[in-house]
């Protein structure tokens, strides 16, 4: 495959890549040769009006031949072969396992969708009429789900695949029955556009309508208000920093049509250690808690950011082997310059903060390279300080020291809403493990026993969201098979002729 720097408009390869921008090798600090065309607004209208064509015959087509689609968009990516493997790690400095990894994963995604599109869409309801019914006969009401429309879509700064280009927003609205605008991630174009190669050899191999996918390229903001605010656009997925959702959902709210926007935007992911856990497994806890927390240098929306403990005659074990086994980490390079420099000022920020005590930092590296950091304080002053209850994302965490258990649960009462959750307890803690499980289960999407929280399940039974602000809507999930409800809306169709039904609601 050759990279064009151009965008994918309906089927075609737009733009001049000469007066573009160039994407980073973070693991050198260096420009990489690809250069990358900044797609107009234009280009964006174009893209957007040619997915609202592609959406009447899009959505009639059979759910099969969805599944197909979907399964040959796969099978495309995996012929990309190593191409997509090296572009994908220099433009985000992530190891070739992890990325071959994100690459199964997102196959697999993909693959979840289509197997559902071929057991069963949705589950039927069908209500039968009863004529005899007093004082009024019932109809005939069946239950049945219809596509919203063209959905926009962000590339994930931290996964250049599976929450990306194909991932699971795209995979998800694909399923449903939706075309997808895709605004590309900055931080990783070339990975952006060999996907979309291969999305668009799926469309041709599928004889659909190229219009039901876009990619666009570019730098500026403009193209991102544009397209949440396009009058043919009826959804909108995300995956980012809190402030930059928040951005999109001002412009969203500003629309004259209200849309759903499904934002994943900022989690701390609090892990809970109670005391005879803490008394038996210090030196293990601490080693797998940095363990979790160093995973793509801490730039995981599931990264264990707060660790919450009560400070008795056995925390002290845990702190040292905590110190002990960070301060061994080496610097690493961060996904992008301003993700670098936003961690590097949350830190200094830290270590003002009267009562916040920086007891570990990570190995040095090169100038451009991230320490991992640790901090602790007691609950006073994280109550009394905003920012210490907010995400840092890179490998950064604060061990909140509690007095006591009670503490622990006012803790809970203060949290904002997260991802994920874990408490790590004995067996015979299990009776204040359910005391601290009821409120927490209210602040999270996932809550975990005994394991860390990097690592999502792909399946039907995962809810990857939250409460905010981990997720601007808290009945839904960006992973997990149940993700496809986001982009369909329900409709009732009464004493429609079966002719007139869609197959799977037929007698």
């Amino acid at each position: 495959m050759t990279i064009s720097g151009k965008s994918l408009i309906a089927g075609k390869w737009l733009g001049n890549p000469e007066n573009g921008f160039n994407s980073l090798n973070v693991s050198t600090n260096q420009n990489m040769s690809n250069c990358f065309a900044e797609a107009s607004l234009n280009d964006l209208d174009i893209a957007v009006a040619r997915a609202h064509d592609a959406f009447e015959s899009y959505s009639q087509i059979a759910a099969t031949k969805r599944a197909e689609f979907l399964t040959a968009i796969g099978e495309q990516i995996v012929e990309l072969g190593d191409e997509l493997i090296k572009t994908a790690c220099a433009e985000t400095g992530l190891p070739e396992a992890r990325i071959i990894g994100e690459r199964g994963r997102t196959v697999g995604q993909l693959n979840l969708f289509a197997n559902l599109l071929r057991e069963q869409e949705y589950p039927s309801v069908i209500e039968h009429a009863d004529k005899n019914r007093l004082p009024m006969p019932k109809p005939d009401t069946r239950l049945g789900y219809l596509p919203l429309g063209v959905v926009g879509v962000f590339g994930a700064s931290n996964f250049p695949l599976a929450f990306s280009t194909a991932g699971g927003d795209t995979a998800s609205a694909l399923a449903a029955g939706c075309p997808v605008v895709m605004k590309a991630h900055v931080a990783h174009p070339g990975t952006a556009e060999l996907v979309a190669q291969a999305i668009l050899r799926a469309i041709e191999l599928c004889e659909l309508d190229p219009g039901v996918f876009s990619l666009i390229q570019g730098e500026s903001y403009e193209l991102a208000t544009k397209l949440v605010q396009h009058p043919f656009v009826k959804a909108v997925g995300f995956t980012g920093s809190e402030r930059v959702g928040m951005i999109l959902q001002a412009h969203i709210n500003n629309r004259a049509e209200p849309i759903p926007f499904y934002g994943e935007l900022g989690s701390v992911n609090p892990q809970f250690i109670l005391p005879e856990k803490m008394k038996t497994k210090a030196s293990e806890l601490a080693s797998t808690f940095v363990a979790s927390l160093m995973m793509g240098q801490g730039q995981f929306c599931t990264s264990p950011g707060l660790w919450v403990a009560v400070e008795d005659e056995h925390y002290a074990a845990f702190e040292k082997s905590a110190i002990k086994v960070l301060s061994e980490q080496a610097a690493g390079v961060m996904l992008t310059r301003d993700i670098k420099a936003s961690f590097q000022a949350t830190m200094a920020k830290w270590q003002d903060i009267k009562g916040v005590s920086m007891i570990a930092r990570g190995l040095p590296g090169e100038s451009f390279h991230c320490q991992a950091a640790l901090f602790t304080c007691d609950l006073e002053t994280f109550v009394a300080n905003v920012e210490l209850q907010n995400e840092v994302f890179g490998a950064s965490a604060l061990i909140i020291k509690c007095k006591d258990k009670a503490q622990m649960l006012q803790l809970v009462s203060l949290l904002k809403g997260n991802l994920t959750a874990s408490i790590h307890a004995d067996e015979d803690e299990l009776g204040f493990a359910q005391q601290l499980s009821i409120p927490l289960a209210h602040k999270v999407g996932r809550l975990i026993f005994n394991e860390m929280p990097t690592g999502v399940e792909v399946c039907a039974s995962m809810i990857h969201g939250g409460p905010f602000p981990a997720a601007t809507d808290v009945r839904t999930t960006s992973v997990g098979s149940k993700a496809i409800e986001r982009f369909r809306r329900p409709i009732c169709y009464q004493n429609i002729p079966q002719a007139l039904l869609p197959d799977v609601l037929k007698d």
